[in-house]
Parts: structure tokens; C-alpha cells; sequence
């Protein structure tokens, strides 16, 4: 079945986010949605996401007038941002509806958010370029290390302002929904970067993921530190490395050149007994001491969320899953609602908690509620 299935039409005044996950499960496929939503093993680490995000509270100031309002513009890897958020690299989005990644960049253009287009995106970097966002691009390790330099310099040519290297790929973690679904991408969903991702990418074989199956052969398992310093080597953008947990981990990137550490979990999508990425987030901030740019990826879905990730030490957040809520439900007219309502959240809650800005935060108290 084609993914393209969300049609025309106006986007309802969803009141929260998750009026939009209920929209877009109404409108995908099955499979397709498996893929969106499902995580690794039992799924328990992206349910531990949400949970663990949802038990760390804040104690409000008061009395501190904000005359003017909240400020959330800041600087995020060298580029300018509307509020602290990065849109997060996912892939195929025309899986979604049929506009995709052209519709997300057009979202984030008018946000005046960074946007990051996956190595995986179904439309090519340079037709995403040409709408005229603010992009981040995102890179696997791929065995072919020639194929890789070509998209590092696709994306410099393209004016990309940061490369994005995620980390915590080896080999894709087995993802049972779309195991049980024997996953497979429709015939109308390529990816735009690549030459070629092969038959298997949409040959559906029972058991088994086609999307994984096209992994394990094109990623390299075998990415070290030194294959950081060579990247880093490569290009004069600034460097996210996308996947810690460990602060030793942070240090060596910060190390070998990393402008920006994302700590993250994949969405709950690799390890099944990963840490949550919230509870490995101030260990990250305490070992790296301001040494380079930290953001949270995982389990952020309103705006309170981003008030704890910055309380908790965060610079900002990547946002991932809502923004393909909001695409699959209404396309790029949804990306914007959702967008809009995570940005009236956020200023919401650094006003209620008496912070004019993002410095703020920092300084409020954070505690986490027993279960």
C-alpha cells in the first residue's frame, strides 16, 4: 500500500499533541505506522522516555515580572533559532504523506527552527535545500566511506550549517512490529541521497524488516573514534555527534571535535535496556562542564518537556516523533499547528515558572517524583 495516504484538508485546533498522534494513527496504513510509532525489544525504553521525562518537576519562581514576555531565541551549532528546538533526523517521510521532507522544511523555514533532513530522506537534499530552511544534515556511517564524503560535500554545496553523524547505529536494532509486518518501503518511497538502496528495500519477506535487511549492508559496524577524527577532518561545519549516553562518551566527542553532543536513545528504537535519555542527560552536562553544546533527543512531546531539558542542563531539543504526527495528519499546514503548539507551550511554561529566558531555567530547582 502507498504511504501517501493523508489527503488536503484543514488542520483542527489541536489543543495537545497528542490529538495529533490520534490523527495520524487514523490516517496510516498499518505498517506504516508501526514503523513511525514502534521501538526495539519490548519498547519498554521508549515508553521510559515518556516516563522518566514526565517525573521530573520544577519548582516555579514567582514575582519575577516579564513586562516584555518570554525570550526563547538562541544560537544551536551555530545557527540561529526561533526557540530552542531542532527538528530530528527521520527517515522516509514521504512514507507519511506525499510531500514529506519538503513539507517539514517549509514548516521549519516559517518556525525559523533548524531542521535536520536524514541521510535516509525520501526527496533529495538539494530539492529540500531549495525551500530555503535553515538545514542540519544527517549522516550514518556507511561502509563505503567514498559515499560518504560525496554526501558531506553534497551537503556543504547545498548550504547546510551543521553535519549530524549518529552514533548509536552499528546495526539496527531489531524492531518487532515491523518484523511482524515483514516491513518493506512502497514502491513510490526511494531514498533521494542515494543511488541505489536495492530490491530488498521493497521486497516484503515475512519475519523480517526490509528497512534493516538494506542496513546491515550499507552501514559499518565498525565506526571508531578514529573514523570521528577523520570526519571532523573533512568539513569546517560544526559537528553534532548524534547517540550519547555515556559522559565518557560526551568527553571523547567533545575531544575529537564535536560542537554538539545529542544525547539520545533512538527514540527507544537500539538498545532495549538503554538508559533513559532524560536520566543520562545531567551526568552528560556535569562531565562535558560547557565544553561544547549539549541537546536532549527522546520522550520530548510538550513544552513543558523542553522546560525540564533545558532545567535539567540541555541547551535545547531535538523533536522528532509529533512532527511526523503532524505531517501524516494534515501535511505541512500540520507540521505548522504542531510546531506552534509546542512553541505557546514553551513560552507558556517559562513564563509560569518566572523565567524572561532560556538562562533562566538553568537556575530553577528540578527534583524527580518517586513512581
Amino acid at each position: 500500500m502507498s504511504s501517501t495516504g493523508a489527503g488536503p484538508g484543514v488542520t483542527p485546533p489541536w489543543t495537545r499533541v497528542t490529538e495529533a498522534e490520534q490523527a495520524a494513527r487514523d490516517r496510516l496504513p498499518a505498517d506504516i505506522w508501526d514503523f513511525v510509532a514502534g521501538g526495539s525489544g519490548d519498547e519498554s525504553v521508549l515508553t521510559g522516555n515518556l516516563t522518566e521525562l514526565n517525573r521530573i518537576t520544577v519548582v516555579p519562581r514567582v514575582l519575577n515580572g516579564q513586562p516584555g514576555g518570554v525570550r526563547l531565541a538562541r544560537q544551536l551549532g551555530r545557527s540561529e533559532t526561533r526557540m530552542p528546538v531542532v527538528i530530528a533526523p527521520m527517515a522516509y517521510q514521504r512514507l507519511v504523506h506525499p510531500q514529506g521532507e519538503l513539507a517539514v522544511a517549509e514548516a521549519a523555514r516559517a518556525e525559523g527552527i533548524p531542521y535536520v533532513v536524514p541521510m535516509l530522506s525520501s526527496h533529495p537534499l538539494e530539492k529540500i535545500a531549495d525551500v530555503g530552511a535553515t538545514l542540519w544534515f544527517q549522516l550514518y556511517w556507511l561502509r563505503d566511506r567514498g559515499v560518504l564524503l560525496d554526501l558531506v560535500r553534497r551537503a556543504e554545496q547545498a548550504g547546510c550549517r551543521a553535519i549530524v553523524i549518529t552514533v548509536d547505529v552499528p546495526v539496527m536494532a531489531r524492531r518487532p512490529r515491523d518484523l511482524r509486518n515483514g516491513f518493506a518501503l512502497p514502491a513510490d518511497v526511494t531514498a533521494g541521497n542515494l543511488d541505489d538502496t536495492g530490491p530488498t528495500t521493497h521486497t516484503r519477506v515475512p519475519g523480517a524488516s526490509a528497512v534493516a535487511t538494506h542496513s546491515a549492508v550499507a552501514f559499518d559496524p565498525a565506526a571508531c573514534w578514529s573514523d570521528l577524527e577523520w570526519l571532523r577532518a573533512q568539513t569546517e561545519l560544526p559537528l553534532v555527534v548524534k547517540g550519547i549516553l555515556d559522559p565518557r562518551d560526551a568527553v571523547r566527542a567533545a575531544e575529537r571535535g564535536a560542537d554538539t553532543v545529542v544525547v539520545s536513545n533512538h527514540g527507544g528504537r537500539q538498545l532495549p535496556a538503554a538508559v533513559p535519555s532524560c536520566a543520562a542527560l545531567p551526568p552528560v552536562v556535569e562531565r562535558l562542564a560547557g565544553r561544547c553544546e549539549v541537546l536532549l533527543d527522546g520522550g520530548v512531546r510538550t513544552g513543558a518537556d523542553v522546560l525540564r531539558a533545558l532545567a535539567l542542563g540541555a541547551d535545547g531539543v531535538m523533536y522528532g516523533r509529533p512532527v511526523l504526527w503532524g505531517l501524516a495528519a494534515d501535511g505541512g499546514a500540520g507540521v505548522r499547528t504542531v510546531l506552534g503548539l509546542l512553541r505557546t507551550e514553551t513560552e507558556e511554561a517559562l513564563l509560569l515558572s518566572g523565567c524572561a529566558d532560556l538562562a533562566a531555567v538553568r537556575q530553577l530547582t528540578v527534583a524527580r517524583t518517586v513512581a
